[in-house]
């Protein structure tokens, strides 16, 4: 007798009760396409997270905002801030609200995407420059 697997791809574990604001246990009111953003496990959020740790290029880091979308339907966005940039930390980062996003996942996404900036500065000058603030100098 051959038992049928089941080819659903893991999801993320839930997060114990009162520990995030994600809005998990609302995901089955929106259509299938934004459930997956349950895929994301932890196993590939670290993943993730080591891979925006390691920036190359601009094109890295915007190849990578898309497959975010494409894959996950996460929304992040990078731009300098409206003050003057002296640090990483003069980048705003952002993601769209979305439900089933975890509160830590929300967290550790903008700091990968700084430290992966930090490790390679070229990334943020061509950031920056992309936004036409280095200028012609």
């Amino acid at each position: 007798m051959l038992v049928a697997m089941s080819s659903l791809p893991p999801l993320r574990q839930p997060c114990p009760p009162g520990a995030c604001d994600c809005g998990r246990e609302h995901l089955h009111a929106h259509p299938p396409q934004a459930q997956r953003i349950l895929l994301l496990t932890r196993h590939e959020e670290k993943r993730l997270i080591e891979r925006l740790e390691n920036l190359e290029s601009l094109e890295d880091l915007q190849r990578l905002q898309a497959r975010l979308y494409d894959q996950l339907g996460i929304r992040v966005s990078v731009a300098p801030g409206a003050n003057e940039v002296r640090t990483m930390r003069g980048f705003v980062i952002e993601l769209e609200v979305q439900p089933g996003l975890c509160r830590r996942t929300r967290q550790a996404i903008p700091a990968a995407i700084r430290r992966g900036l930090e490790r390679n500065p070229q990334v943020a000058f061509r950031l920056l420059d992309a936004h036409d603030l280095l200028g012609d100098g």
